[in-house]
């Protein structure tokens, strides 16, 4: 029985993998290919639908972790994949004066070359129990370069939506109302903006940590053999 249930959890998280890695593909494809041809203006249009499924799939990996599918923490997962969502569906979605900036690019291109690795990764483990060493170093490595560039395409980004957000006062809610409750997502993106400041250099060292950590004992293995 234990058996047969680890066959189907290695099955489900191959077959989750391989599909977000080809999710991912084909937004890194669609937004060189609309780069190259079109202009920054026009990436968001072209990438948007791969991109809003993908990203939000990814919404699932919060799930694997509470359940104990995966080993990953809830504690890394939970800001990172929340963030994600935020940006692409409570900005990039609702706020079209958003969509054809430069900062759109970045943002796209540094996120799926970082999931095309993190997701073939998983994927080769989960399917074939192992993975070649330059793809764990790759996954392990890239980061270095590319969280920098996704992040400071984030915040950008929120912050260039800022005055849309104020003037449209959409997902407002003012009193007085049947709940005696008021939201105001103009200060509600001002805080998720504040986060960033201490989140992102923490989740950075995070990072740093798993690197050192596993490029530690694959190096100490390879000595070994």
């Amino acid at each position: 029985m234990a058996e047969s249930s680890s066959l189907l959890r290695r099955l489900y998280l191959s077959l989750y993998n391989w599909a977000l890695f080809i999710g991912w593909f084909q937004v890194l494809y669609l937004a060189l290919k609309t780069l190259n041809e079109s202009g920054p203006q026009h990436v968001y249009s072209a990438v948007q639908r791969p991109l809003l499924i993908a990203q939000s799939a990814a919404g699932l990996e919060i799930l694997h972790g509470l359940v104990g599918l995966v080993r990953s923490p809830i504690t890394a997962t939970l800001p990172q994949i929340s963030s994600r969502l935020f940006l692409i569906w409570g900005i990039l979605w609702s706020f079209a004066e958003t969509q054809s900036h430069a900062l759109v690019s970045s943002l796209v291109i540094s996120w799926s070359i970082t999931e095309i690795i993190r997701y073939s990764f998983y994927g080769m483990k989960e399917a074939l129990g192992s993975q070649p060493s330059w793809l764990q170093w790759l996954r392990y490595s890239t980061f270095l370069l590319l969280y920098p560039i996704g992040i400071s395409s984030e915040v950008g980004l929120i912050y260039l939506a800022l005055p849309y957000i104020k003037n449209s006062e959409k997902y407002c809610i003012r009193m007085p109302n049947a709940w005696n409750f008021s939201f105001d997502y103009f200060y509600f993106s001002i805080i998720c903006l504040v986060i960033y400041v201490p989140g992102s250099p923490h989740m950075y060292q995070y990072m740093l940590g798993q690197r050192k950590k596993v490029l530690s004992k694959s190096k100490s293995k390879s000595k070994g053999d």
